[in-house]
């Protein structure tokens, strides 16, 4: 699925812009590692866009300038030389970021607090499609951690909220993630103000209800610039932080629940919500711009 969605923007210059996450197509090119957006399962010149140490090593050098931020990679894995990633990786610099997939929570279980993670230096989470390279490469398998909705078109279907195909079902609760796609099969910046709007709220409430009562902590769509893709971050984060319908009424040192402000009105956000303890696991929220490298921004990380 080729998707052509927003400029080619440095990994750097959507640092600053927000990202705080990326899923990223990686492929065997040239004997090397490189970004690809390819079908077939095979890299061509004329698919290959630049060699994953290039955006890794940007990645290190954010990581670095800022020490309390962190930052998830999902990879679509197409690499099938030995240790391919692995080696990547190191090259870069990264491992010393990496968050160790035997500390992660599995069936289920809490996430540890951002201040944890950040203080044990672990402020970078990696995800591989392939699942041997959990015990092979120490890569965490997504679909051990990760529930995800259908992308492209017959995910956005109002009023429901289905499975990918290599997904559990959304209700799943011993994949403590929940990722949301709500972007368009063939991309349109004409339509993105819309879909990025009223009708992203109204999904995000509709996988929260068929996600067994879990707000989405990734939220994928197209073009992120256009529309107010931000605002269902902002109502993901508010409702795990503090039990509130948007991150800009929770109250400091306040209990769960209570809130600055009443309610921000939306048609598609309910004036009350209810909040299961399940909404809290992982803690943090993201949105994402789905480009040829797939780029996820993440704009509130909400651990504490």
């Amino acid at each position: 699925m080729d998707r052509f969605c927003m400029s080619f923007d440095t990994a750097s210059y959507m640092f600053m812009n927000g990202v705080r996450g990326l899923m990223l197509d990686m492929y065997d090119f040239e004997n090397d590692i490189w970004l690809c957006h390819s079908t077939g399962g095979q890299c061509y010149n004329y698919t290959a866009f630049q060699p994953a140490i290039n955006v890794l090593k940007e990645i290190e050098t954010f990581l670095a300038a800022n020490p309390s931020e962190v930052i998830t990679i999902f990879i679509e894995d197409y690499v099938k030389s030995t240790n391919g990633l692995s080696k990547v990786f190191n090259a870069s610099g990264l491992m010393k970021y990496w968050f160790p997939v035997d500390q992660m929570p599995k069936n289920g279980s809490d996430w540890p607090l951002l201040s944890n993670m950040i203080s044990k230096n672990h402020r970078l989470l990696v995800f591989t499609s392939i699942a041997s390279k959990e015990a092979s490469e120490g890569i965490a398998y997504e679909w051990n951690y990760v529930v995800e909705n259908q992308y492209g078109d017959e995910g956005m279907n109002p009023g429901s909220c289905p499975s990918r195909a290599e997904s559990s079902l959304m209700s799943t609760t011993s994949k403590s993630l929940v990722l949301m796609n709500y972007f368009r099969t063939d991309p349109s910046p004409t339509n993105a103000c819309t879909d990025n709007s009223d009708s992203l709220l109204s999904m995000l409430q509709t996988c929260h209800d068929l996600s067994a009562n879990r707000w989405a902590n990734f939220v994928a769509v197209d073009f992120y610039t256009k529309g107010d893709a931000p605002e269902a971050a902002d109502v993901a984060n508010g409702h795990m932080v503090c039990g509130c319908d948007n991150i800009a009424y929770c109250k400091a040192n306040a209990t769960f629940g209570t809130c600055d402000a009443a309610p921000k009105p939306s048609p598609a956000t309910p004036t009350s919500v209810p909040t299961s303890h399940a909404s809290v696991v992982g803690r943090f929220s993201t949105f994402s711009a789905v480009i040829p490298i797939t780029a996820i921004l993440l704009l509130e990380i909400i651990f504490h």
